[in-house]
């Protein structure tokens, strides 16, 4: 079987991460497990079970078994060696988070759980299995290549997590990576007891001296919140039409992606509330500057996109939390959403900054190393 690079390969270890991520939050209060860690195993069911629960912990799996699947087959696997890897993959994962599970307090471990799981990667590498019969993988190849670059595995895993990440609450449409605060509270809570310590103590905490964005800094911030995106897709892609293409998906994704992550933090009547005249103005400008930038040489393209993200960065430093943000972040933190919170929250974190390491390294191949190809 034909080898490829796949962005599945990529999506799985990140999708995989964020389980631990979800199963393991909030990650304090370790404590000795006071009992057998494997009694679990033999526990009978717990009484206080929900629907959520149930669909939570299967459907949860489902997209880690599709992905350990794709990549296995991707990468030159034969169907088998991929099926079972995606299903011992998955159960081992999950066999390890429940056993961890033991010594934190705001966590239990249950076999009902493990059980779910381990179906749950079983139902996605059977649609694996299901996709790859109907020839859907082989389609995708064909389609990759007409569209894409040879060596854009790493570009569209990224460009398929950025309308996730736009899902957590951010302060302004399309703002992703306002991990500073974070950042701040880990430094100071590494240096502890160190002279280093004070000095980071007499620092305001990130955000806090900000005064807030202008309207023209709104406005910039949305328009490169959706030209960083943009410009990746271009410099992935292959010239032409194609471009243009992916510039109005790009468009259309983010639009949905905030109007949703509205209707899920204040309710549907509210889903539109995000369209004040500096967001939609950024909106339209972002997408007319990406639609002059399919233009451009993929690796011009790159370069502009990694100005994008300093810009957007810089930009997202300087927006202050406001009561409203906050409430919502309270809601996604305590509430059901807390396993699907911690997976668009670290993408929302952390987007920004792993395609500018893309972009560095894109930037630094030569042509022939980044797969390019004329246009068609």
């Amino acid at each position: 079987m034909a080898r490829h690079r796949s962005s599945a390969v990529p999506l799985a270890w990140l999708y995989a991460a964020l389980v631990v991520y979800a199963s393991l939050y909030p990650f304090s209060g370790w404590r000795p497990a006071g009992h057998e860690a494997l009694d679990f195993l033999i526990q009978p069911a717990s009484r206080w079970w929900s629907g959520f629960d149930v669909v939570a912990n299967l459907v949860g799996y489902l997209p880690l078994g599709l992905l350990i699947f794709g990549a296995g087959v991707r990468s030159g696997r034969t169907v088998r060696w991929a099926l079972v890897a995606a299903v011992l993959g998955g159960a081992a994962l999950s066999f390890t988070m429940e056993l961890l599970q033991n010594w934190l307090p705001q966590r239990v471990p249950s076999n009902v759980d493990l059980l779910l799981n381990v179906l749950g990667s079983v139902a996605g590498a059977a649609l694996g299995v299901l996709v790859h019969w109907g020839g859907g993988i082989a389609r995708w190849q064909v389609l990759r290549e007409r569209w894409f670059d040879a060596r854009s595995a790493g570009g569209l895993a990224l460009l398929l997590l950025w309308p996730f990440g736009l899902l957590f609450p951010v302060p302004v449409p399309l703002a992703l990576g306002q991990v500073l605060g974070r950042v701040q509270e880990f430094a100071e809570w590494l240096l502890e007891d160190t002279a280093a310590h004070e000095w980071l103590e007499r620092l305001p905490p990130a955000g806090a001296a900000a005064r807030g964005l202008s309207t023209a800094g709104e406005v910039a911030t949305v328009v490169f919140g959706l030209l960083a995106p943009c410009l990746i897709a271009i410099s992935v892609a292959r010239p032409g039409w194609r471009r243009l293409a992916l510039v109005g998906g790009a468009v259309a994704l983010g639009f949905v992606a905030t109007t949703l992550s509205t209707a899920l933090n204040f309710g549907p009547d509210h889903a539109l509330a995000w369209r004040t005249p500096n967001t939609l103005a950024g909106f339209v400008l972002g997408a007319a500057l990406s639609a002059a930038a399919a233009l451009l040489p993929a690796r011009f393209a790159a370069g502009l996109g990694l100005v994008a993200l300093t810009a957007l960065v810089l930009l997202v430093a300087q927006a202050p939390a406001d009561p409203y943000f906050a409430q919502s972040l309270q809601r996604w933190e305590q509430g059901r959403f807390v396993r699907f919170h911690g997976a668009a929250q670290w993408i929302g974190w952390w987007w920004p900054y792993a395609a500018m390491v893309y972009l560095l390294v894109r930037i630094g191949q030569p042509a022939s190393e980044r797969g390019e190809r004329p246009a068609t």
